[in-house]
């Protein structure tokens, strides 16, 4: 028996991992004592229009370098310039290492474990070693929205997530996180790269978020009437989890 003591959305699974964008909600953090919590949090919903993301709204559709449409209609000028930048062969796929070079030119650098995670969720179809335009617009976009919420949590603007900012910015997009699981997202993802304060760099963030998203999701799947409890056969238990912490190891 698998028993999980939190909460997390009943709302569609977003595709893949692209998380609601917060609102300005006035209790972001849980409130263990009100008998009207569930299991599954209501993610809220998006922010005002003013509130701009740093990663442009994906806009293709128009002609690339590759002499057709590759891009999604409506891509930002910014992503496929982005994509051309590292894809120098021209072949229209970028690997891992141009992906970490195309998303560590904006505001840090990401670290392989990250770009390996991104590369798994949004993994091409017909070449599971690279992406191509779609693909990456989507990743830009999804990016987009977990820079927000980032942007939003860390209150202190240290630049990083500690342990009550990630309690609150994973229960504002539809996960009450036990507190125990959070000292374990913490204690794995935190990488203090010198720095003398705990807490997640965006990168890991995206990890740890994408991660936990991910693997609610395939929970979510064995407890069609969100209880929050599960019978798992061994077979399935290791079917959840062995992706999240091989396939991009």
């Amino acid at each position: 028996m698998s028993n999980y003591s939190g909460s997390y959305s009943s709302s569609q699974s977003y595709a893949p991992s692209a998380p609601s964008l917060p609102e300005t909600h006035n209790n972001s953090s849980y409130n263990n004592s009100s008998s009207a919590q569930s299991y599954y949090a209501q993610p809220p919903p998006p922010p005002p229009p003013s509130q701009q993301q740093p990663y442009p709204a994906p806009s293709y559709g128009q002609f690339s370098a590759y002499g057709h449409s590759a891009f999604p209609p409506g891509t930002h000028p910014d992503v496929i310039r982005s994509f051309e930048m590292v894809d120098r062969d021209r072949s229209g796929f970028i690997d891992e290492n141009e992906l970490q070079q195309a998303l560590s030119s904006g505001y840090q650098r990401f670290s392989l474990s990250t770009i390996r995670l991104l590369m798994f969720l949004f993994r091409n179809p017909h070449d599971s070693l690279r992406i191509g335009p779609k693909e990456f617009a989507d990743l830009w976009s999804c990016l987009g929205q977990w820079r927000a919420i980032f942007e939003r949590y860390d209150r202190d603007r240290s630049g990083k997530i500690d342990l009550m900012e990630l309690r609150d910015a994973l229960y504002s997009i539809g996960y009450a996180v036990p507190p125990s699981v959070l000292q374990l997202l913490m204690d794995k993802y935190d990488n203090r790269s010198g720095s003398r304060k705990l807490g997640l760099s965006f990168d890991s963030f995206v990890e740890c978020g994408m991660v936990v998203k991910g693997l609610t999701e395939k929970f979510k799947e064995k407890d069609p009437r969100y209880t929050g409890s599960a019978t798992l056969t061994y077979e399935s238990f290791m079917s959840i989890v062995i992706p999240f912490i091989v396939s991009y190891d």
